[in-house]
This record gives structure tokens, C-alpha cells and sequence, in this order.
């Protein structure tokens, strides 16, 4: 199994890249979070995991560890293969995931593109458990059951505004004042939406 790579970085897009690694190209798939992390060193070295099928061997690349492992547990959940999976990581990263698994925040999970309710919950229970020890290595706070939080982001979405963009407002301003009312909450979340 390829696990790293380290070369020259040859080609670069939001969803790929050609490493070459001693006059060998590797076209490795990669998230968005991945290319954000990718400077425009000529050098490079990507975590990474192969996955093999009949028709096709494919190389996905990982910035982080941690980014893998999620990876490698979220394609071990029924319904949920590697191109969700690589989805998941585009449109929230890392910890953000951990997070919303820890808090068991099925909404946050739900929001990504192609993911349902059930799937978002199958995450959830499935992941919840064996994600304490990935997070606690990775230096991810633990998530506490806000109610707070969660009636502010209700309020907002029932106000008309994305999911998505509610919890990050909604998180950035506890992460500010975690024991701010659901009031000031909202208030402050509607100045920044």
C-alpha cells in the first residue's frame, strides 16, 4: 500500500494533483481542505490512502493525518464512499467534522451536499465513539451539549438563513463568549449573516 508521497509537485487543482516522485507522475485526488493547505512549494509530501477496485486503483491525498484517518472512517460507513467522503472533507474540515461528531450535530453533518438525514445520523452514531481518541491526539477541544447553540441556530435557520453559514457564525461567537444567551446570540449572529 502507497501510505505518503514526497516530490515534486507538478500539476495543482482544486481537486487534484501530479506528484512526481523520482520520474514517476502520480495523479492523487485531493479535497478542498487539502488544496487550501498546499502552498506553491516545489516540494511536497501528502499522507496518503489507496483504494483498490476492480476497474481502478485511486490515490487519495491528505495534508494530515488526522484528515486520513477521517477519511478512512467515514468510507467505512455504508452509504458513504470515497467521493462523499472527499465531499465531506471539501465542505468542512477536519475538525470541524470531529466537532460536529462529537456534539452529535446531525444538521452540521446533513449539510453537506449528498448527504441525508439518515447518513448524517449513521455518522453520527457510528463515528461517535471511535473518533474520541482521533480528536484527543489531534488537540480538537471536546464539544459540550450546548442548548444555547442549538436554539440560536434554530432560531436562524427558521429565519431563511443556510445552515452552514449559521453554525460557523453561531461557533465563532461562542468560541468569543461560550456562556453568551441566546438573545446576544442571535442579535450578534444576525450582524455577521
Amino acid at each position: 500500500m502507497i501510505t505518503q508521497l514526497r516530490g515534486r509537485l507538478v500539476e495543482k487543482s482544486p481537486t487534484s494533483v501530479v506528484i512526481d516522485c523520482q520520474g514517476v507522475g502520480y495523479l492523487v485526488n485531493i479535497s478542498l481542505f487539502t488544496f487550501g493547505q498546499l502552498t506553491d512549494e516545489e516540494n511536497i509530501q501528502l499522507y496518503t490512502h489507496l483504494q483498490v477496485r476492480e476497474d481502478a486503483h485511486t490515490l487519495y491525498g491528505f495534508t494530515t493525518d488526522l484528515e486520513r484517518q477521517l477519511f478512512r472512517l467515514l468510507i467505512g460507513i455504508s452509504g458513504i464512499g470515497a467521493n462523499t467522503a472527499r465531499t465531506m472533507l471539501s465542505s468542512l474540515s477536519p475538525s470541524e467534522i470531529g466537532q460536529a461528531i462529537q456534539g452529535e450535530q446531525v444538521d452540521v453533518i446533513q449539510s453537506v451536499k449528498g448527504i441525508g438525514a439518515k447518513t448524517a445520523q449513521r455518522v453520527v452514531i457510528e463515528l461517535r465513539d471511535k473518533i474520541q481518541g482521533i480528536v484527543a491526539d489531534a488537540g480538537i477541544p471536546a464539544v459540550s451539549s450546548n442548548t444555547n447553540r442549538e436554539e440560536a441556530l434554530s432560531a436562524l435557520v427558521v429565519l431563511g438563513y443556510q445552515t452552514k453559514s449559521c453554525v460557523k457564525v453561531i461557533d465563532e461567537l461562542l468560541s468569543m463568549d461560550a456562556e453568551m444567551s441566546v438573545e446576544r446570540l442571535i442579535r450578534n449572529a444576525l450582524n455577521k449573516l
